[in-house]
Formats: structure tokens, C-alpha cells, sequence
């Protein structure tokens, strides 16, 4: 099927803020708000590495999408914040969150990111570019950062949650 609309840094905006908006708000109950940051300056470096240089431990939740578009969606969340959110999400106590061990927190945060990148996928279906999702994976640690592919097209953005930030980083390339 053709593509009825070009791929663009608005589409992908748009789908990715409605996306992270509908799933935090629904599964959590936290209001997520594109940050003003989350769009270059003129003459910016852009995009920026979402975690280069910041020694806070992260949790990435990761999923690909294949079909006339082919990409990944990272989600990085502190930590912290994901420990926190994997509590509420499952009506837990941090003594109970603790007991169960960092599997349900990778669990909890795989879940959120594929609800997240489900969503991201329809408005991409909707838009003409049929595709489907891969299964997701947990990456974990501080200061990395990951190097897409020349050929991918690259668009960062950060999320205000409260006090907490979530970044996404989007690579997509076109099916060869």
C-alpha cells in the first residue's frame, strides 16, 4: 500500500506525544508533557545523546517496527522513576517491588514501552505506512548512548512527567 503522507518530524511528533500521553495517562495516571526542550534551536547540535554524560542508572525499554517503515523506539526512564512506576502500574508497595526483583520491573517497563510504541505504530498505519511491532527488550546502565545507522532518520524527544522526564529517541528508515 503506498504511503498517503510523507514521513515527517511532525508526524512523528505528533504520534509519539499522542502516544506517550494516552498510555502514561492511562496506565498511571501521570500527565506527560512534551517538554519546550524537545524541539532544536536553529544551530543546535541536534539530536542530542539522550543519556552522553549523565551517570544516573537508566532503563530502556525498546521496540522495533517493521513493514513500509523500519525502525526502533527507545524509552529511557531513570531508574528510579521506573521502579515507581512499575509499583504503581502493579498496585505494589516498594517493600513488595523489592521482593519481587528487578525481572518485574523489566517486565512492567517492556509492557509500558510496547503499549507506547503500539500506539506510535497505529498513527503510522493510520498515515499509510503499514508495519508491525517486534517483540520488546529492557536495556539497563549509565552514561551510553545508542548510534543509529547512517541511512535512519533520527528524532529525539523528552517528556515531562512531574518531576520526572522520559525520553524517546526514534530511528526510522524506509524499507529497502
Amino acid at each position: 500500500m503506498p504511503a498517503t503522507q510523507e514521513i515527517s518530524e511532525c508526524l512523528v511528533r505528533e504520534n509519539i506525544t499522542r502516544a506517550i500521553a494516552d498510555v502514561f495517562q492511562t496506565m498511571l495516571g501521570k500527565a506527560a508533557r512534551l517538554s519546550p526542550t524537545a524541539i532544536p534551536a536553529l544551530g543546535a547540535s541536534w539530536p542530542p545523546r539522550p543519556t552522553e554524560g549523565v551517570n544516573t542508572p537508566q532503563l530502556v525499554g525498546t521496540v522495533g517496527f517493521l513493514g513500509e517503515l523500519n525502525g526502533l523506539i527507545y524509552i529511557y526512564f531513570p531508574l528510579e522513576f521506573a521502579r515507581s512506576c512499575t509499583a504503581q502500574l502493579l498496585g505494589m508497595s516498594d517493600t513488595e517491588l523489592h521482593a519481587a526483583g528487578d525481572e518485574v520491573v523489566y517486565d512492567a517497563i517492556g509492557e509500558l514501552t510496547n503499549m507506547s510504541v503500539g500506539s506510535f505504530k497505529n498513527g503510522l498505519c493510520d498515515a499509510g505506512y503499514p508495519c508491525m511491532l517486534t517483540i520488546p527488550s529492557i536495556l539497563r546502565g549509565a552514561n551510553f548512548c545508542v548510534e543509529p545507522i547512517s541511512s535512519a532518520q533520527r528524532y529525539t524527544y523528552c517528556f515531562e512527567l512531574g518531576d520526572c522526564k522520559v525520553v524517546t529517541d526514534i530511528l526510522v528508515k524506509a524499507a529497502d
